[in-house]
């Protein structure tokens, strides 16, 4: 009965650490959006608007001038477009949430360079040792208990003490880095619906400039296909920033994740190696 109390009281726990970390990331996710959305915003305006419109401004005057002339590219005038924009803001969304992940995981990390349980080579962790073992975790800053590391030592050593049986601390201490592992992939979600989101925008912004154009056709039969060409433009120019700027953000995506598993394995072997592997249960 003890030992059944204890295992829900640990769940208990930390079901409530992550409810508490919860809101503080979405209120975190949120800014990160507003901001986003400021900044693309503001360069924009000051800066891509203004240049990409001087641009095709002389580009005007010298096919005035010299119809034959050779045109060259300007970045600007290929990202103007609202759909560029978006995708812009969806990307610098993605690696914010990204590096807020990332530093929580380097955070982690870090403990597991420390010596959170002081047991030497040949030592033996008998069950009674349990409770003076987790003093030292128990001690930690209230942000690193929530870490995996503390609280599978601490699952490990509650198991310990409460079972006496090493296969079941084993088993225990692994079900819950699968879990947590399971956690930190679907907490992804949402920023793989963001890598999913911006080639989206861009063929949005695709099928805006062929209908574009083609509203435009009777003007291309009387001789006059600016307004085509510049309705083309903006539809092949969206899809190659939203495709280029998707393979970016799944490369940071797959880095994060690889960051992650690798924690969790990291996690699970420092367990193993420097607490299961004391303990004797007489």
């Amino acid at each position: 009965m003890a030992s059944k109390t204890r295992v829900i009281f640990e769940q208990w726990m930390t079901a409530s650490m992550m409810r508490k970390a919860l809101p503080a990331e979405f209120v975190y996710q949120a800014f990160a959006l507003l901001l986003s959305v400021l900044v693309v915003h503001t360069v924009y305006v000051a800066v891509v608007w203004p240049r990409a419109d001087d641009f095709l401004t002389e580009q005007k005057a010298r096919l005035e001038v010299d119809p034959g002339a050779t045109l060259e590219r300007s970045l600007f005038v290929v990202i103007r477009d609202y759909e560029q924009e978006a995708c812009f803001v969806l990307m610098l969304w993605a690696f914010a949430i990204m590096g807020y992940k990332g530093v929580a995981a380097s955070r982690e990390r870090r403990l597991l360079e420390q010596e959170l349980i002081p047991i030497d080579d040949g030592m033996k962790v008998l069950p009674e040792d349990s409770k003076k073992l987790s003093r030292k975790i128990q001690g930690l800053p209230h942000r690193d208990q929530g870490y995996l590391l503390p609280r599978c030592l601490l699952l490990a050593l509650h198991r310990f003490e409460s079972t006496r049986n090493i296969q079941d601390v084993s088993t225990a201490a692994n079900t819950l880095c699968a879990s947590e592992s399971e956690r930190l992939d679907s907490e992804l979600s949402l920023i793989r619906y963001i890598a999913w989101a911006i080639p989206s925008v861009g063929f949005i912004g695709t099928v805006r400039g062929i209908g574009d154009a083609l509203g435009q056709a009777h003007q291309a039969v009387e001789g006059d296909i600016t307004g085509v060409t510049q309705s083309l433009g903006t539809a092949f120019n969206s899809t190659l920033i939203a495709l280029l700027i998707s393979i970016v953000v799944m490369f940071v995506v797959h880095q994060l994740q690889l960051t992650q598993e690798r924690l969790v394995l990291d996690t699970e072997n420092y367990c193993d190696d420097r607490l299961i592997r004391h303990m004797q249960s007489e």
